[in-house]
C-alpha cells in the first residue's frame, strides 16, 4: 500500500480493508513505520519505539473491530506489561509496567496494532509537550509551534499521517487542546464512562479520562462504544446511550438550543483569531438550522479555575512524591516547573485541598443550570493561536531564582509571590475554556473548524450536559460533512513515502 492511499483512510476504513483481505496489517505497520521515520526526526512525536510488539501482533491473529490497524498509545497512565510508562519523565523510564492498563488492554482487544508510545510533558502537567527529557514536540503545520498537551505526541503524529488514531487522556484540556491544535476531533467522555483500572479507580477525583484523538468523528465514535463499556471493579456503573455510539454518525442531531461565549473566564486576552473561531462556527450553526445566542454559565469562574488548579497542583504534588519514591530519584531530577507547581500542592493544607473540591459541586450546579435553557455551550478550545515552542518557559534569571528557592525548601515561600502566580498564568491564560468539563464531569469536544490567517488550525469547544456524548458525535458528525477537515494535510514532508 501507497503512503497516499494509506493517509485517504480513517482507522475504521483500514480495519475495512483488512476485514475484506485487501490488506495485510504488516502492510499498514510498514507504511505507518515508514512515515514514522521520515517526520519524526522533524516533529519529535515518540517516546518509546515497541516495534517487535507491533510486528508481532500485524502477524496475528486479530479480532475486533480495529483488527490490524496501527496504533500508539500516549506514554502517561496508558500502561503496556514488560514496558515502561514514564509520563514524560527521564526517572521512570526504567520502570517496567506488571499488567495492561484497562483501556490498553481494550485497544488490544480490539485487534490495534500497537508499536510505541508518544511524547507527554512531565506528568501532563501543562498544555505544551516540552521536556527536560524527550525535548520539544513540534506541530506539524508549523514547526515553530506546540501541538499543545497533554497529548501532544499523540496529536503530533496523527496530523502527520504516521496513524489516524492515537491514544489519548484529560485532566484538564489534554485531548482537547492538542485537537485544536492540529487540527483534530477529539472527545472528552463524562466522568466515570472510561475506566482508569486497574490501578486506579479515577484520576483527580474523576476530572482526568482517557480517549483519543482522530481525524474522523466516526473513528472516535467506534471507540468510544469500546471504551465506554462498564468496569465490573471500577467506581461507578454509569448510564450509556441506549444506541452504539458508532450510529451518532448516521444522522445529524435535533435542531439545538446553544450558548457560545468567548470571553476568558480568567478575564485574561482572547486572541482576534480565537473569536473569530467561535463566531465562525456560530454562524455554520445557524446555517444548519441551529439557534445560537450569545449566553455562559452564571459562576465565579475565576475561582473555579482557582479551585481547579488547588486540586491539579495537589494531584502534581503527589504523583512527584510517588516517582521518587519508585524511582529513587531526587528533586532535581525532574523539570523545573513540575517542581515548583509540585511546591505550590505541597503548600496546601488538606482543608483547602477538600475545601476547593468541595466547591466543583457549586460549577457543576451552575453548568447544570446553564443547560436548562441550551442543549450545549460553545467556546474557543484556545484563547490563542498554538504557542510557539518554548512560549510558557520561564526567562533563565527567573529559573535561577525558583532553582535556589526549592533548593533552599522555600517552596511555601515561593507559592505566595507573584512569581508562582504569574508562573500559572502563563500556563493557564492560553487554555482557559477547557477545565470546566473537567471539574463538572460533563462530555466536551473539540472540533476544527477554522484556521487561522496563516494556516494554523484552531478549534472549536462544545460542552454538553451528562449523558450527551451521542449528542456531541452527532453535531461534530454534521459539522464534519458541512465542511470536511480530514482531507487537508499540514504542509510536512509533502514528498512522502511511497
Amino acid at each position: 500500500m501507497r503512503y497516499s492511499e494509506y493517509r485517504a483512510y480513517d482507522a475504521v476504513g483500514l480495519a475495512e480493508l483488512v476485514a475484506k483481505g485487501e490488506v495485510r496489517p504488516a502492510e499498514l505497520l510498514e507504511v505507518a513505520s515508514a512515515r514514522l521515520e521520515q517526520v519524526d526526526p522533524e516533529i519529535n512525536a515518540i517516546s518509546l519505539r515497541m516495534d517487535e510488539v507491533g510486528r508481532a501482533a500485524a502477524e496475528g491473529p486479530l479480532e475486533g473491530p480495529f483488527a490490524g490497524v496501527p496504533f500508539l498509545l500516549k506514554d502517561l497512565g496508558q500502561d503496556f506489561a514488560g514496558y515502561p510508562t514514564a509520563s514524560g519523565t527521564g526517572p521512570l523510564r526504567k520502570l517496567k509496567a506488571d499488567k495492561n492498563a484497562t483501556v490498553v488492554q481494550r485497544w488490544i482487544d480490539a485487534g490495534l496494532v500497537i508499536f510505541g508510545k508518544t511524547t507527554t510533558p512531565e506528568f501532563g502537567a501543562v498544555a505544551v509537550t516540552e521536556t527536560r527529557t524527550y525535548g520539544a514536540t513540534r506541530n506539524p503545520w508549523n514547526l515553530d509551534r506546540t501541538p499543545g498537551g497533554s497529548s501532544g505526541g499523540s496529536a503530533a503524529a496523527v496530523a502527520a499521517g504516521i496513524l489516524p488514531m492515537a491514544g489519548a487522556s484529560d485532566g484538564g484540556g489534554s485531548i482537547r487542546i492538542p485537537a485544536a491544535c492540529a487540527g483534530l476531533f477529539g472527545l472528552k467522555a463524562g466522568r466515570g464512562l472510561v475506566p482508569a483500572g486497574p490501578d486506579f479507580a479515577e484520576h483527580i477525583f474523576g476530572a482526568a479520562t482517557a480517549g483519543v484523538l482522530s481525524r474522523s468523528v466516526r473513528d472516535s465514535a467506534v471507540m468510544f462504544d469500546l471504551l465506554s463499556e462498564p468496569d465490573p471493579g471500577g467506581p461507578y456503573l454509569p448510564s450509556r446511550s441506549a444506541q452504539p455510539y458508532a450510529t451518532a454518525v448516521d444522522a445529524p442531531p435535533r435542531r439545538l438550543r446553544i450558548g457560545f461565549t468567548h470571553e476568558s473566564p480568567l478575564g485574561t486576552p482572547v486572541h482576534a483569531e480565537a473569536v473569530r473561531a467561535v463566531e465562525a462556527t456560530a454562524a455554520l450553526l445557524e446555517q444548519l438550522g441551529h439557534h445560537v445566542e450569545q449566553a455562559a454559565p452564571r459562576m465565579d469562574s475565576r475561582q473555579m479555575a482557582h479551585d481547579f488548579m488547588t486540586v491539579w497542583t495537589a494531584n502534581l504534588a503527589a504523583r512527584l512524591a510517588q516517582a521518587r519514591k519508585l524511582s529513587g530519584a531526587s528533586d532535581s531530577d525532574f523539570d523545573l516547573t513540575t517542581r515548583v507547581v509540585a511546591a505550590g500542592g505541597r503548600a496546601h493544607s488538606a482543608t483547602t485541598l477538600i475545601e476547593a473540591h468541595g466547591r466543583w459541586n457549586t460549577y457543576t450546579r451552575a453548568l447544570s443550570e446553564f443547560h436548562e435553557t441550551y442543549d450545549l455551550l460553545l467556546t474557543p478550545t484556545l484563547a490563542e493561536p498554538p504557542l510557539r515552542i518554548g512560549q510558557t518557559k520561564p526567562p533563565a534569571a527567573l529559573e535561577k531564582i525558583l532553582a535556589v528557592l526549592l533548593e533552599l525548601r522555600a517552596g511555601t515561600a515561593i507559592t505566595r509571590t507573584p512569581i508562582y502566580r504569574d508562573l500559572v498564568l502563563t500556563n493557564l491564560a492560553p487554555v482557559p475554556f477547557t477545565q470546566l468539563a473537567n471539574v463538572t464531569g460533563r462530555p466536551a469536544i473539540s472540533v476544527p473548524l477554522h484556521r487561522t490567517a496563516d494556516g494554523l488550525p484552531l478549534g472549536s469547544q462544545f460542552v454538553g450536559p451528562l449523558g450527551s456524548e451521542f449528542l456531541l458525535l452527532q453535531l461534530a458528525a454534521e459539522l464534519e460533512q458541512t465542511q470536511p477537515w480530514s482531507h487537508l494535510e499540514p504542509p510536512l514532508a509533502p514528498a512522502a513515502v511511497e
